[in-house]
This record gives C-alpha cells, sequence and structure tokens, in this order.
C-alpha cells in the first residue's frame, strides 16, 4: 500500500504577454525584456540549497549564530569563567587522586559514586579495572566540564545553549574510550582471544553497509521482511483510493462486534504498518480481535510532482476523504479516530475544524505521542529555527520532496550513542552482524515528504505554534482544540526524544473535553508497538473530567499511579465503553 505511481496532475502556466501601443506613423515591433532563469529569491534558494548539500542538510548560520551568542556572553562573563577554571582544577585534582589509588591500592577503591558508573557506555564489570576506570572518569569529567560550560551562560538564548550543548556531545562522544577499539576493554578481550578475526569481520560488515548506502540499497537483513508476506499481513481490503491515501479496511473477528469503527491516521513520515508489523506485536490484528471494525490510511510516497501538497491538502484528502468513505461503507455510524505522531496532529487539526464546522461524526479521539503544543518539541527542537528551516525550505524546493536520509539522519543524532556509536562497536569492532527485527526493517523503508506541506508544518506548528495559540486556519476561520467535545485518550512514553511525554501531555492545557493520560514506558516507537503480555511493560493512567482541575505534568506523575503491563487493553476497554 502507499505505492501508487501517479500524481497530481499540474495546471499549465499561463503567460499574459501585455502589447504596449506604438504610434501609428512609425510601425515596429517591441522585442520582449531580456528573460532571466529565475528571479532573485529562486537565486538565493539555489544558493541555500548548494549550502544545504555540502553540509548534510545543517545549517552553518544557525550554528554560526549559536556559537557567536554563547562565545561573546561567555566572554563577557568572568564570573563563569571564573567557575569553570575552579570546576576544572578540582575535577582534575580529585581525578590524579583516584588515578593514583588506582595504581598503587590493592584492591582499588569503590567508585560507586562517580559519574562514569552511571552512564551505561562504562556499566560493564571491565570497566571497573584499571586503566579503563580512569579513562572513563577523565570522559565523564570532560563531558560535565562542557555541559556547565554551555549552560547557565547569563544572556545565552536557551536554544542557542541547547545547540551548543548538543554539538559538543556530538564532538565529545567521538573520543569516547567506548568508542576506540584501543580503550574499551570489550573490545581489546575480544581481539586478544580470537586473534583479530572480529576485527576483519567487523570490517566486511562495514564494506557491506558501505556499498549498500552507496547503492541506495536497503539495510542486510530487510529482505526478510516482505510487506504482505511477515509484516502487514492482517487480511484487509483497499476501499477507497485517491491521489493521496488508500483506505484500507479490516474485518472484525470473535464472537463480539462493536457497532462503531476506528480510523487510523498513521504519520506520513514512514509507512502505516508501524500498526501492523509481525502478527504477535500488530495493533491492528488486536483490534480486530477485540471485534473492532478497523480502517487504516495508508499514505502514498510522494515524488517531486507533488512538491505543492499543503497540510490542508493531507487534510481534507487524508482525513476528510477517509471519513467521507467511511460513512458510506458504514452507514449512520460514528467514528472512532486515532493518530499516531503526525497524524495525531493532523487529526486534531481536522477534529477541531470539525468542531467549528459542526460536524459530529467523531465519537471518540486517540493520540498516539502527538503534540498540539510546540512550545518545547523536545530534540527536535535543536534543528528547527528560522535559519535551519529556510535551509530545508531551499532543499526541498530544489528536489520537490524532503529525502527520507534526511529525516533518518536527523533521529540518529538525537539518539547517536543509541543508533550510531553502540552499532559501531557491536557490528565493525565486535565482528557481530546486528540481527534484523520487524521495527527496523520498518524503520529503514521510509518515505518522502512534499515541499509544501512540510514547510506550512515547521512553519506553522514548529516556529508559530499557530495550533495551540488559536491562529491556525481552515478554510478561512480560525480553529481551536477547544471546541472539541469528543472525549480524548492520549498515550505518551517516558523515553521519546521525538514528543517527549510532557510535551504531549500539554493537551490538557489545550481540550475543554474529557482526556485520559495514559504515559507507558519505552520510546516514541517501542512504546507504542507494546502488545499485551510483553515483559517488563508498566504505564500510569489517569482521567481528567471537563470539569476538573488541571494537574500540571509533575503533578499527575505523582497523583497517576503505576500498573504492569501494557495499555493496550486499558485502552481497548476505554473504546469499548464509549
Amino acid at each position: 500500500h502507499g505505492g501508487l505511481t501517479w500524481g497530481l496532475e499540474r495546471n499549465p502556466d499561463v503567460n499574459d504577454a501585455s502589447q504596449n501601443p506604438q504610434p501609428l506613423a512609425v510601425p515596429q515591433q517591441e522585442l520582449p525584456p531580456p528573460s532571466l532563469p529565475f528571479d532573485f529569491d529562486d537565486l538565493d534558494r539555489f544558493a541555500l540549497a548548494g549550502l544545504g548539500k555540502a553540509m548534510a542538510g545543517l545549517s552553518p548560520v544557525a550554528i554560526a549564530l549559536a556559537f557567536s551568542d554563547w562565545w561573546l556572553h561567555l566572554a563577557a562573563a568572568p564570573g563563569k569563567r571564573m567557575a569553570l577554571a575552579k570546576q576544572g582544577r578540582r575535577t582534575a585534582a580529585e581525578w590524579m587522586l583516584r588515578a593514583g589509588a588506582d595504581v598503587w591500592s590493592s584492591p582499588a577503591p569503590s567508585h560507586a559514586g562517580d559519574r562514569s558508573k552511571s552512564d551505561p557506555r562504562f556499566s560493564g564489570e571491565e570497566w571497573d579495572r584499571p586503566p579503563f576506570r580512569s579513562w572513563a572518569d577523565a570522559f565523564c569529567a570532560v563531558e560535565d566540564w562542557w555541559a556547565a560550560a554551555t549552560h547557565d551562560v547569563l544572556g545565552v538564548s536557551p536554544h542557542h545553549a541547547e545547540v551548543m550543548a548538543f554539538a559538543a556531545r556530538q564532538w565529545l562522544d567521538m573520543w569516547s574510550p567506548s568508542n576506540s577499539p584501543l580503550m574499551n576493554p570489550a573490545v581489546i578481550e575480544r581481539t586478544v582471544r580470537e586473534g583479530g578475526a572480529n576485527l576483519v569481520r567487523g570490517a566486511q560488515i562495514w564494506l557491506d553497509d558501505a556499498k549498500r548506502l552507496t547503492a541506495g540499497e536497503p539495510p542486510a537483513g530487510v529482505e526478510n521482511f516482505a510487506v504482505g508476506k511477515t509484516v502487514a499481513v492482517t487480511p484487509g481490503k483497499v476501499v477507497f483510493r485517491n491521489r493521496l491515501i488508500e483506505l484500507i479496511q479490516y474485518a472484525p473477528a470473535g464472537d463480539t462486534v462493536h457497532p462503531e469503527p476506528i480510523l487510523i491516521v498513521p504519520a506520513w513520515i514512514m509507512k502505516y504498518y508501524i500498526l501492523d508489523l509481525s502478527p504477535q506485536n500488530s495493533m491492528i490484528k488486536y483490534l480486530v480481535d477485540q471485534g473492532f471494525t478497523v480502517f487504516c490510511i495508508s499514505w502514498r510516497n510522494v515524488t517531486a510532482e507533488d512538491r505543492d501538497l499543503s497540510l490542508e491538502d493531507y487534510r481534507q484528502l487524508g482525513v476528510m476523504a477517509a471519513l467521507d468513505a467511511i460513512a458510506a461503507i458504514v452507514l449512520e455510524r460514528r467514528v472512532h479516530a486515532t493518530g499516531y505522531c503526525l497524524g495525531g496532529t493532523l487529526l486534531s487539526i481536522a477534529a477541531a475544524a470539525m468542531a467549528e464546522a459542526d460536524d459530529d461524526r467523531l465519537r471518540s479521539i486517540t493520540l498516539f505521542a502527538a503534540q498540539t503544543d510546540f512550545t518545547e518539541p523536545g530534540g527536535l527542537q535543536l534543528f528547527i529555527d528560522d535559519s535551519q528551516v529556510a535551509l530545508l525550505e531551499a532543499l526541498m524546493w530544489k528536489n520537490g520532496t524532503l529525502a527520507s536520509s534526511q529525516m533518518s539522519g536527523t533521529f540518529q543524532l538525537l539518539k547517536s550513542n543509541d543508533l550510531i556509536w553502540s552499532h559501531m562497536i557491536h557490528d565493525y569492532f565486535m565482528g557481530e552482524r546486528t540481527p534484523m527485527v520487524d521495527l527496523m526493517a520498518w524503520n529503514a523503508d521510509a518515505t518522502r515528504m512534499p515541499y509544501r506541506m512540510h514547510s506550512d508544518y515547521l512553519r506553522k506548528l514548529f516556529l508559530r505554534n499557530d495550533l495551540a495559540s488559536g491562529r491556525y486556519m481552515v478554510n478561512g476561520n480560525a480553529i481551536a482544540v477547544q471546541n472539541i467535545r469528543a472525549p480524548i485518550f492520549v498515550v505518551g512514553t517516558e523515553r521519546d526524544d521525538v514528543a517527549p511525554w510532557k510535551s504531549v501531555y500539554k493537551i490538557h492545557y489545550l481540550a475543554d473535553t474529557e482526556v485520559t493520560f495514559a504515559l507507558t514506558n519505552g520510546g516514541h516507537n517501542a512504546g507504542i508497538v507494546s502488545e499485551p503480555g510483553h515483559p517488563r511493560r508498566h504505564f500510569r493512567l489517569l482521567t481528567k473530567a471537563a470539569c476538573d482541575p488541571c494537574l500540571s505534568a509533575e503533578e499527575w506523575l505523582e497523583a497517576a499511579p503505576q500498573q504492569e503491563g501494557s495499555w493496550g487493553p486499558t485502552w481497548t476497554a476505554w473504546l469499548a465503553t464509549h
């Protein structure tokens, strides 16, 4: 699904050629003015696109502005510099004492309180032996010093401070002892035991990865997860198609069938089957087995011809078109709409617009890791400011779409230790190919986003926060989340770098209806794809009635008791009740 090949029909350009009146006595034909291949704005976009390509999609201007803001304010802060010098001297003296104790003491003193002991990169027993412990302590001390240097500098904007702290972390990670085959004790032990065979295997894995990356091929092992064969195998049929979506219907199973259907609006940045992975962790299959009729949108993977598709087109051709199709199939039934990530944000926009127009087809709304207020959007905020958005717009203007590799690279940087460095250690130094699983295969099956839509999303939501501020316009009218009257079920995840749970929680400050909020352990994907019976799962849950006072996120966390297991059965019970 999502593999349609035709694009939007484009209207031909219309050139109005005006003719200046000529004197009758001297008839002559006026030559047209010389035409430039593009106007001055296009020239700026072309230059910025070239700069963006050379800088791997990062704005050097944004980085320079952050560095200048931090450096100039630090230069004007003698107290901060003195505090940093004092911290550096004290840390160096303490490190030398511990390093000396490691050499001369037997047994070595315990360092249970050291910063390195709480860092998962240095959590193994092999890091307790000298000199590895001293190297880890020294690295963590330098990290702490740079964290202090990039934060709490008077006058520096919070955004620039976070950019500088992020840049410092990325630079320091390259020099972490855990990422060096000459300083990582586990790598050294494996190399000695195998006589270097692990490094030979790692080099072969690296060559294979490099070849696949150069050829634009998917990672090794993806071929074992074929859509419709090993993943996305829940039986369904396409019941509606337009130029942007396919709507898939899944018939309910079991003895009890609920009368009202569910519509799932997934994010268009990835393929829809994140919610229909393997049979044992498919949310769609779980809903079908519970007796629900499920409809799911599959977004088309757009091409450069779709560059002018807007966020409003996604609302009309996506959510609204799907609701119209469902109304024609399941007569006189209201719909329980569910949105995931970007799909949840779009569903919130659609629901607010429907409330403005007195359209009551939505019986309930569920949002999975979806933001409606973008004042604290998490790690992605590091890459979103006016300079960065202008560069991304220039890249999309030139190519027509934002390449999937651009977004995946951004997500990898946000969790570089988990997604880049640990992969390098395990695959290239240990010589063990990381086994491909269904979630990783899905993650490699990325999609493109059209120029205009993504520009709308970044400017209207990330930069201006129009939806939460009541400035988002639909059909000439400003819409408001406060107008939604359908009950809302919201799921946030504890370790979400894309949509932090405290940002997702802000729906409480906007909605004027019943809101049930669940907080589950896991990340942006693993926390949502958490089937019942999954080990080591827990969640918290509270319901706020429309008339109840609103708690802050911290107050909610204290008030909501922790429950063991998956939040899935609680959600389906909530759906059945409504």
